[in-house]
């Protein structure tokens, strides 16, 4: 019998090595390597699987004839939005994000959604058939077509795959798969890039549309090799805070489509509702006029979000003031502090500043932090921000309010939902071409956004 050959093989990007390693010499990712154990193969075995390997012969683009693109509707408008419009046949889609995020929820609702369209096999490795029956009910999923496997070794499921001859696949979750020709763990490196090629094979020789649902890691990706996300065709992020019931549906790759959608939706006791009109969700409690409360206009993709943005200044107790941000970017606060310190002449040195965007929701764009001063200068001075206010722009170290993009889309939607008075950099104003009933003001710096609020 053969010794088994054992290596290290990091868990970022699958780089081996003969020796544990403290960073990975091809993707620089430290403590990522683990041990391995490599069957070795014999010299007439792979002779053998050389010979009966079919070989590969060019052909002219020209010849080749084009396959349909037609796309099959999953039934849920948002997920449609970020998919391009549907499933496309025989693609191969990765769903990711946070255990208990609703990932299998949602994707158990579009099983129900495509009753009709063929037979549905479900494949979980995680879950018994009780259990996801459970959900189903309580799902109300009523779709004849939908069949249930339970098993983790893949020839068992592709087996039940060509006799079946789905539709559509789901494989709940990638990290739970085998193959008996691996010899490491399920859940490793070898094992989760093995088991996505022959799904991928398998999908496309078969045209069979496949949807992988996998864990992620502590930072946020998917977990396993990067070259998981490489092989497939669509990669989806579902995204939100465990304790708010907002999530966010984002795709970071799609070959069939743009990756500037995303979709809405809100988790309650039917599942994964779709949120058609988020912007009027998201500012639906403002009833009463605090100090320090300002709306914003965010782009989540090609969609803008009027978002409400909430500050709080209080005198420090201690020597150092405490900076806190929710839903932003802290370091992104202290500059803006810092900004509103040396430019506008007001003292937060001695103030404990409190950051919150409403909601759960965060906010990585530049476009906010005009609307940021102004919650901190209005909490400060203890003067309302008018509730029809929508404040616009990017600021700069110098003070100065710099242009943002989808400038005309942010201020539609303000207009739309009601707002009468929109605050944007004065670049931006110059630019528009359209006609709005807004009474839009341009600002070059903070300071003229602030005396135009009279803030001071």
């Amino acid at each position: 019998m053969a010794k088994a050959k054992t290596v290290f093989v990091c868990s970022n990007c699958g780089y081996e090595s003969a020796k544990w390693l403290g960073k990975c010499p091809a993707c620089n990712e430290w403590n990522g390597f683990y041990e391995e154990k490599v069957a070795s193969s014999s010299g007439n075995a792979s002779s053998s699987n050389k010979s009966n390997k079919e070989k590969a012969v060019p052909r002219k683009l020209k010849e080749v004839e084009g396959i349909e693109t037609a796309r099959t509707s999953t039934g849920i408008g948002e997920l449609d939005r970020v998919l391009g419009g549907g499933l496309v046949k025989g693609s191969l889609v990765l769903v990711g994000g946070e255990p208990g995020i609703g990932k299998s929820t949602l994707i158990l609702q579009l099983c129900d959604k495509v009753k009709g369209e063929g037979k549905v096999l479900y494949v979980s490795g995680e879950e018994s058939a009780e259990q996801v029956k459970i959900r189903a009910d309580r799902l109300n999923i009523n779709n004849d077509d939908l069949m249930f496997l339970g098993e983790t070794n893949i020839d068992s499921i592709e087996d039940a795959i060509i006799s079946i001859n789905p539709k559509l696949v789901i494989i709940d979750s990638i990290q739970t798969m085998y193959s008996e020709e691996i010899t490491s763990a399920a859940g490793t490196v070898s094992q989760v890039r093995e088991i996505t090629a022959r799904i991928m094979r398998m999908c496309k020789d078969n045209g069979i549309t496949t949807i992988i649902i996998g864990h992620v890691t502590k930072d946020g990706n998917i977990a396993g090799p990067r070259v998981l996300e490489h092989m497939v065709d669509t990669v989806l992020y579902l995204e939100g805070e465990r304790y708010f019931s907002y999530r966010i549906l984002r795709g970071v790759k799609n070959r069939f489509g743009s990756t500037n959608e995303v979709g809405m939706f809100e988790m309650k006791n039917e599942g994964m509702v779709e949120i058609t009109n988020p912007s009027s969700i998201l500012i639906s409690e403002r009833n009463d006029n605090p100090a320090g409360s300002v709306i914003v206009a965010s782009m989540e993709g090609t969609r803008p979000l009027l978002i409400e943005l909430q500050a709080l200044t209080t005198p420090s107790v201690f020597g150092i003031p405490k900076r806190t941000a929710n839903g932003i970017d802290y370091n992104r606060l202290a500059v803006l502090i810092a900004v509103i310190e040396k430019r506008a002449g007001i003292g937060l040195g001695t103030q404990d500043v409190y950051l919150n965007v409403v909601s759960g929701i965060r906010i990585a764009e530049p476009a906010v932090d005009l609307g940021v001063v102004l919650a901190c200068v209005s909490s400060y001075k203890n003067v309302s921000i008018p509730q029809d206010v929508v404040a616009i722009g990017e600021v700069g170290l110098t003070g100065e309010v710099r242009g943002v993009n989808m400038i005309e889309k942010r201020l539609r939607e303000a207009e739309r939902l009601g707002f009468k008075k929109c605050i944007i950099p004065e670049s931006n104003k110059k630019l528009l071409k359209e006609n709005f009933k807004l009474d839009i003001i341009g600002v070059r710096n903070i300071n003229e956004a602030i005396r135009g609020l009279q803030l001071k």
